[in-house]
């Protein structure tokens, strides 16, 4: 069974995640696509395959020649992202894309154009697998499952050598929790990727360091009429606090290595006002001093305003993995390696986010991201050229299996 075919199946399941529960699955069709892919592995001889209590999808293959290869990992999540819809996806693809604009509904007239998203331009003449305009396409990450499944089937059609491989599939990483109950010493590798990248060839070893905000901001209510020298305005001191941020360190001013701080949330009244940020930056001191900003900004408000006015909460929530794997730099020299060999040029560049791979990196497995090959994660646009993801299995076949000459 090729990737394409693996995809198509793997994306009628619905497994968008849910930020609202607690559970670990959030939602049952990732635990019904964990049983699905545990059974696909058993019928690929895969012996200790198996789904955990949180939704944990595990197996491996024990090395089958003599190798000094360390047990090497591979990981891909689940779950869609629930900013779009990911139920009743309806996938087709567009045969020898002939480089102008994609009618995904005609009923609808949603159109996908390369001159709001000019890398389709690069892929003419691909097949394209494209949504009907009505869901997320699911690429995101089910396109890296299918890809590590189909090598799994061509390492024992093919008797291909290998040192041992571990493989994980991981529920909720759309909501930040994929990490959360990962079993690392379970999981038996010593170092591991994720394929959860976009573009064909994208390979990052470097993440934002992370960090949410809350700005509680207390203020005092009087009647309009009697207000003056009285009234503190809660919603109006939350807007100071704004206005007192840089303001081009927003998501719509940077890029590459550039930070920022993103106002996501705000909400409130005269009597109380919250702001919900998220902080960003890859360079860990420019990360604590945005950090520092705001305790600076609330600091200045409460002796302005009275103490007690700003409340500020900080909570990290991930760090630049950078700094695990940058000991273990043979991982992305490796990678690059297979991908040359597999015609597809190396796109070394920073996350502007963060992967379970961020995560497991900090707990003590060393983790780079690799691409699937889609574009427009999250949304009703997102596709991913057929090819991309043949070129994603050559290249995981070449990065895990030795050489005809090095096996024995």
């Amino acid at each position: 069974m090729t990737a394409c075919e693996r995809f198509l199946r793997y994306v009628a399941f619905d497994t968008t995640s849910d930020e609202s529960n607690p559970a670990c699955p959030s939602t049952p069709g990732q635990l019904t696509l964990a049983n699905a892919l545990a059974e696909e592995l058993l019928s690929l001889g895969l012996s200790d395959a198996r789904v955990d209590e949180h939704g944990y999808v595990y197996a491996s293959l024990p090395a089958n020649c003599e190798t000094d290869a360390p047990a090497l990992g591979l990981i891909a999540h689940m779950d869609t992202s629930p900013d779009a819809c990911g139920a009743g996806i309806r996938p087709r693809i567009v045969e020898s894309y002939d480089g102008g604009e994609i009618v995904l509904n005609e009923e609808k007239g949603i159109v996908m154009s390369p001159a709001k998203y000019p890398h389709l331009a690069d892929y003419t003449g691909q097949d394209l697998i494209v949504t009907d305009g009505t869901t997320l396409l699911g690429a995101d990450d089910k396109a890296g499952v299918a890809e590590i499944m189909t090598l799994i089937e061509e390492i024992g059609r093919d008797g291909l050598r290998h040192g041992k491989l571990c493989f994980a599939f991981t529920p909720d990483e759309e909501i930040g929790r994929g990490a959360d109950l990962f079993d690392v010493p379970g999981f038996g590798a010593q170092f591991a990727y994720t394929v959860d990248g976009g573009k064909l060839g994208e390979l990052e070893y470097e993440n934002f360091n992370a960090a949410s905000a809350v700005v509680t901001v207390h203020g005092l209510n009087i009647h309009p009429g009697d207000a003056k020298n009285k009234m503190k305005n809660a919603l109006l001191m939350g807007i100071e606090f704004q206005t007192m941020l840089p303001a081009a360190e927003i998501p719509a001013c940077t890029e590459g290595y550039e930070g920022f701080q993103h106002l996501n949330r705000m909400s409130g009244d005269e009597e109380t006002a919250v702001l919900h940020y998220i902080i960003r930056d890859h360079d860990r001191a420019k990360f604590e001093a945005k950090k520092e900003r705001f305790r600076k900004i609330a600091a200045y408000l409460n002796d302005k305003y009275g103490q007690g006015t700003v409340d500020v909460e900080l909570a990290d929530s991930y760090y630049n993995m950078r700094e695990k794997v940058e000991p273990y730099l043979f991982l992305v020299e490796n990678a690059k390696k297979a991908m040359l060999e597999a015609g597809v040029t190396p796109l070394v560049q920073p996350i502007r986010g963060g992967t379970d791979g961020s995560r497991l990196s900090y707990m003590g497995l060393p983790c780079p991201n690799l691409s699937t090959g889609g574009h427009n994660a999250h949304g009703r646009f997102e596709y991913i050229p057929v090819q991309s993801m043949d070129a994603m299995v050559r290249v995981l076949r070449l990065l895990t299996c030795l050489p005809a000459d090095k096996a024995d």
